[in-house]
């Protein structure tokens, strides 16, 4: 004679939570980051989320005659909160999301790029291996972490690392510059000096436990104003 259905759950549910205890266990670094729901608390000196971010914090500003001049660039204070447990080190990332795949463009006169041209992310600044017990960096200061290539390349005024704003003059789409920090579950990701944004990505998937970040939005364009 066939049991009922809740005796067999009954009977089994030691079992099957063993099972599932198991299963738990084994889980790969990338599922368990899947489900993580933790959230930093990131805060930017000079810079809100949703707002402009300051001049002085810019590669370029606009100087009135439709073009642009060097700004100050340097790199604001970061600081963030609410690590979860298990964190070995932190990562910086920061990124321009509406940058133009297409630069022939840019800058010049008599052209625009319209805000719906194609988009690329351009990769501003990356820190990796921050040692889990820091919690802050402070402006314009020497990174306590490996530090990236950004996308400035030979362009690069920067002296650690970090090259701000400076989207074309005649690009009819607002900036937003994506300040980024994340929790990882390992120490180091192994990359040499001078890694790629892509790279340094690649490197932590699978890795993150939580993210935080502030948005700030920049142009150089007057018509955008």
């Amino acid at each position: 004679m066939a049991q009922p259905l809740c005796i067999l759950l009954m009977r089994y549910k030691p079992v099957m939570l063993g099972f599932l205890l198991l299963m738990q266990a084994n889980l790969t670094p990338a599922a368990r980051a899947k489900e993580a729901t933790a959230a930093l608390t990131v805060e930017i000196s000079g810079i809100e989320d949703g707002k402009p971010v300051p001049e002085k914090f810019a590669f370029c500003v606009e100087d009135g005659k439709d073009t642009t001049h060097n700004g100050d660039n340097i790199s604001p204070a970061i600081s963030w909160s609410g690590a979860p447990g298990g964190t070995k080190s932190f990562a910086i990332v920061v990124i321009d999301k509406d940058v133009p795949s297409d630069f022939a463009l840019a800058n010049k006169a008599g052209k625009t790029i319209p805000a719906d041209a194609p988009r690329r992310d351009y990769y501003h600044w990356m820190m990796i291996d921050i040692p889990a017990r820091t919690n802050s960096i402070s402006e314009n200061a020497t990174p306590p972490g490996k530090v990236g290539q950004n996308d400035f390349a030979a362009e690069s005024r920067g002296t650690n690392g970090y090259d701000g704003p400076c989207p074309p003059w005649n690009d009819e789409r607002l900036h937003h510059y994506h300040f980024m920090v994340h929790a990882l579950d390992v120490s180091s990701l192994g990359l040499k000096e001078n890694f790629t944004g892509k790279q340094a990505e690649d490197s932590m998937k699978g890795h993150i436990l939580a993210t935080g970040e502030v948005i700030g939005i920049y142009t150089t364009n007057p018509k955008m104003h």
